[in-house]
């Protein structure tokens, strides 16, 4: 039915294109008309009715063909767009015009030559991702290596040293899951898995993957949510966790901080960590602060970018500008809402939105 209305609309929409010229040849009837008053009034009466009805019926005719005639290129010319090869080529070329097969052509052959870059483009992406992928899973056996050895044999490597292994380890994992997750939400495919997690259980997890970091920067950690389900991947949801949180450690305020900012990094105003829930309604929020540097308000709209970094004056921290980004397409891909405030010098919070869903059973 839909069809059958849009081509109508279509057959009326020619119709009206040549209106202009029905214009015309009741102008030139008019002309006509005018002169056969003149000439002969009685003839007038008899051949103005036929003149004008001859008109309209060569005028209708006209219209009909050209308008059937311009719906079949047009119909040629989208089906050639959709598949631009040689058989759709031809078809299109017995319906236009001769000044306009040589253009068809052109047009066919730089489209075929687009579709043809463009699936290079593809399968090279693929075997890249593939790859990617592989490299980082083949990286995480040194690093099962390298855990192995700080289990089982941490008593006989001093103290120090087994503490910069640990957070070498950490930081080598925490680089590779940006990488697999990076490719994970650039891949067509994605093994969301959604079903009701405890929220409170993953967010113990992350600050338990990342206690090295955290202890390494003095953090003091603040955990005020309950045990609650959210509706949500739990793997994505604890690495959007985990990208604020490494966020927070890789802004927080250091040595050199602090001797630009007195007070700043040490004793009251040391590094912390707030973890909050606010439940309503419609959705939980969840919020993470820290006291960190915070951002620029003028770098504020730009901080889910990919790339941006902001200012990185500060040779300590080397950011990548991918942590939020990729964040943000996780929440993106998890229907989460993320939204950032911050001020330069007090801090930055993160809120994630978990829409509440009923279950059916």
């Amino acid at each position: 039915m839909e069809k059958i209305i849009r081509n109508i609309k279509r057959r009326v929409s020619c119709l009206c294109r040549y209106l202009p010229w029905l214009f015309l040849l009741l102008g030139v009837d008019a002309m006509a008309a005018l002169l056969l008053w003149i000439s002969e009034a009685e003839a007038f009466e008899v051949l103005l009715p036929m003149i004008l009805l001859g008109t309209v019926l060569l005028f209708t005719g006209t219209a009909v063909v050209l308008g059937n005639r311009e719906l079949r290129r047009e119909e040629a010319f989208r089906a050639f767009l959709d598949n631009p090869d040689l058989i759709k080529e031809e078809d299109l070329l017995r319906i236009v015009s001769k000044p306009e097969r040589e253009s068809v052509r052109l047009l066919g052959t730089v489209l075929r030559e687009k579709d043809l870059a463009c699936s290079r483009a593809k399968a090279d992406a693929e075997d890249y991702e593939e790859y990617v992928e592989a490299w980082a899973h083949e990286t995480k056996t040194p690093l099962s290596l390298l855990t192995m050895v700080l289990d089982n044999q941490r008593e006989e490597i001093p103290a120090p040293v087994a503490f910069k292994l640990e957070y070498i380890r950490s930081r080598l994992q925490e680089h590779i899951s940006q990488i697999l997750y990076y490719a994970r939400l650039k891949s067509g495919r994605k093994d969301y898995f959604f079903e009701y997690t405890d929220l409170k259980e993953c967010i113990e997890e992350v600050l338990e993957d990342y206690s090295l970091l955290l202890t390494e920067k003095n953090f003091q950690v603040s955990l005020q949510v309950p045990s609650i389900l959210v509706f949500t991947d739990r793997r994505g949801i604890r690495f959007l966790i985990g990208q604020i949180v490494s966020n927070a450690v890789k802004y927080c305020w250091n040595q050199s901080d602090a001797s630009e900012n007195p007070g700043k990094g040490t004793g009251k105003n040391q590094p912390k960590l707030k973890i909050t829930l606010e439940s309503g309604e419609t959705k939980d929020i969840l919020h993470i602060r820290d006291n960190g540097i915070g951002v620029k308000e003028c770098d504020m709209p730009y901080i889910f970018e990919k790339g941006f970094t902001g200012d990185s004056t500060d040779p300590e921290k080397k950011a990548t500008g991918m942590g939020l980004y990729l964040s943000k397409k996780m929440a993106n891909d998890l229907n989460l809402g993320l939204e950032a405030w911050s001020e330069r010098g007090k801090g930055f919070e993160m809120k994630i939105s978990f829409p509440k869903v009923e279950s059916k059973i």
